[in-house]
């Protein structure tokens, strides 16, 4: 893989063990960014580091430090952080095997690929991916990463292994403290049954190339009718969706969708909005 590694270790289920690397399994390079730039110049601004008492400051004099009560700090180097190890700065031990459906979707974070590292670790690497994937469960284990210890799921996907963080208990808020004020009312049966026929409507595939960002398309659009010395006109805004009768606008959704369930877009046609999205990536370019 020629991606660079977002960490690299040993793989271990109990003696048996493999070098792996981590490495992302998404990307932010095709996202639009805009760089900050001086209204008459278009020069680009810097970002010079400044004290508030001295005024601009080296970056070769820039510690950092801990806030332990306001405007108090422990300072520490960047040797003294480096040499807080951990087993698990080096290896990802396999510690349990649970269900997935165990898992609380609230806890699963950013997905990674775990492949074996170098052809020497080919054999162990199989062997343990193939053992996961016959028992149908999936592997935790940890790893110190970014100066975090993170809980790892493994899940065979292929012939690799899908890993992905899973937050720590103490990031996750509670769900009934966000839902507490809802109060516990029962829905009027006759319009739980409509809404259920427009979900059964709209019922289909997955289909990720359906869920394109358009609002990054959008700008896109924007940059491309800049570029050209268009003049840009503001859009009309969307009006506010009318507060009516709530079975008056579950019936007329029920005939909105003409009965018809929706279907996931075709393999061509997902080609083609991905040629003409990347058609306009290279003429905004």
């Amino acid at each position: 893989m020629a991606a660079r590694p977002s960490w690299q270790g040993y793989l271990r289920l109990s003696l048996v063990s493999c070098p792996v690397a981590l490495y992302t399994a998404t990307s932010r390079a095709n996202d639009v960014s805009f760089n900050m730039l001086h209204k008459d110049t278009h020069n680009r601004i810097r970002m010079i580091p400044t004290d508030p008492d001295s005024g601009p400051v080296d970056r070769a004099d820039i510690v950092k430090g801990y806030e332990i009560e306001k405007g108090r700090y422990v300072v520490l180097t960047q040797d003294e952080i480096n040499n807080v190890k951990l087993e698990t700065t080096r290896s990802l031990d396999i510690e349990r095997f649970v269900d997935e459906a165990d898992i609380d979707r609230l806890y699963w974070n950013a997905p990674y690929f775990l492949a074996p590292d170098g052809d020497m670790a080919v054999e162990a690497y199989t062997v343990i991916r193939s053992a996961m994937e016959a028992s149908g469960k999936v592997a935790l284990g940890r790893l110190a990463m970014h100066q975090r210890e993170r809980v790892m799921a493994l899940e065979p996907r292929g012939l690799g292994i899908l890993a992905y963080t899973l937050r720590s208990d103490d990031e996750v808020r509670s769900a009934d403290e966000a839902f507490e004020d809802i109060p516990d009312v029962k829905p009027d049966k006759k319009m739980v049954e409509i809404a259920t026929k427009i979900i059964e409507q709209q019922e289909g595939e997955f289909d990720p190339a359906m869920f394109a960002d358009r609002y990054e398309q959008a700008l896109r659009a924007l940059i491309a009718e800049k570029e050209e010395g268009h003049t840009i006109e503001a859009p009309e805004a969307p009006k506010d969706m009318e507060v009516s009768d709530l079975m008056e606008q579950l019936k007329r959704s029920l005939g909105d969708t003409g009965g018809a369930r929706r279907k996931p877009a075709s393999r061509a046609g997902a080609k083609a909005k991905r040629g003409a999205t990347k058609s306009t990536r290279k003429k905004s370019a």
